[in-house]
């Protein structure tokens, strides 16, 4: 096979590559799926969950559903292993009851350990499909909150998944194993300063926070070389410091309110035009702890049914939402 055809077939099997204007480039992975909340809910993961042959691993910061708790526990009473790795650091308490409630199903619980935050969200079915999510497993937040899903049947980035959640699980202290577009912290900053600078014409943010210098100089960047920035956030006065440096810069902060759908997602995408672009769906904040010290993770993809999603529902936002000045 001529070499060159060799490579682009490798490409399209595990994943890509999107360059930035500066010639690096950022990995991706092809999705299969994607969810957006609130419209569709959280049922088609109840479903996958009661749908599993042999295993089922969750890593969430915080559990309060009981449409989930009760799929995990069916599932494990009719002999297919669950494992659930669940935070302890910030939500132990509040996380408590639902732990209770798996550990008296036959669910395997292990608390995540001190010292970390553990806000990555996700969900592996028998070693062979994975759930990548911006939102955590609180029924009562479901009907107000924007947030995303994903689903990654990638051989190479599932395998990836089950050997990091095999480590936390052990707690030994591995790091995360790198596969595709898959992003992980510690360590999450690089991969999408990567992903700012691949933009050309245009960057659309949704985030629950704004706290990290490297972020916002990559955003404000951006905007010099000549980028539209739009950034969707729900108004919270803990970070307008920050988003007055980036509307000086040229960045368009849209804000909504209270009243409105709650900004929890934290999503990117980069040139999206229709279903061409780059995106990002995960589980990191815009935050110092985000990037660097919890375990979170994400996926980057160029995938032509997220790029629409997500490019759709974040301009929704956008045009719902008042300018920051």
């Amino acid at each position: 096979m001529n070499i060159r055809r060799f490579l682009f077939a490798a490409l399209l099997l595990s994943g890509g590559f999107v360059a930035t204007p500066a010639g690096a480039a950022v990995p991706t992975s092809p999705i299969a799926a994607v969810w957006v909340e609130p419209a569709q809910g959280y049922g088609f993961l109840d479903t996958v969950v009661k749908g599993a042959a042999h295993s089922v691993d969750v890593s969430m910061y915080e559990i309060n559903d009981p449409g989930i708790e009760g799929a995990l526990a069916s599932a494990a009473q009719r002999g297919v292993t669950v494992q659930v790795l669940i935070d302890s650091d910030y939500e132990r308490s509040r996380n408590a009851p639902a732990v209770s409630y798996l550990l008296a199903h036959h669910v395997h619980v292990t608390w995540a350990p001190s010292g970390q935050i553990f806000h990555a969200k996700y969900v592996i079915i028998d070693n062979r499909r994975a759930y990548i999510g911006t939102g955590n497993f609180v029924a009562g937040d479901y009907s107000g909150t924007r947030d995303f899903w994903v689903e990654d049947t990638t051989s190479r980035d599932v395998a990836a998944m089950v050997s990091t959640f095999t480590g936390d699980v052990a707690g030994n202290g591995a790091g995360a194993v790198a596969s595709g577009g898959l992003v992980w912290s510690p360590g999450s900053a690089p991969a999408l300063e990567a992903l700012f600078a691949s933009a050309h014409h245009t960057l659309l943010i949704e985030n629950e926070e704004m706290y990290s210098y490297g972020i916002e100089d990559a955003l404000v960047a951006a905007a010099h070389r000549g980028v539209n920035v739009t950034v969707v956030m729900t108004s919270d006065s803990r970070y307008y410091s920050d988003l007055h440096s980036l509307t000086a810069a040229g960045v368009h902060v849209r804000l909504m309110n209270s009243g409105q759908t709650y900004i929890h997602a934290k999503v990117i995408c980069a040139d999206c035009v229709g279903t061409r672009g780059t995106a990002f769906v995960g589980s990191i904040n815009y935050s110092t702890s985000s990037l660097n010290y919890n375990r979170e993770l994400g996926v980057i993809t160029t995938s032509p049914a997220v790029i629409a999603a997500v490019s759709t529902t974040v301009l929704a936002d956008a045009a719902a939402g008042t300018t920051f000045h």
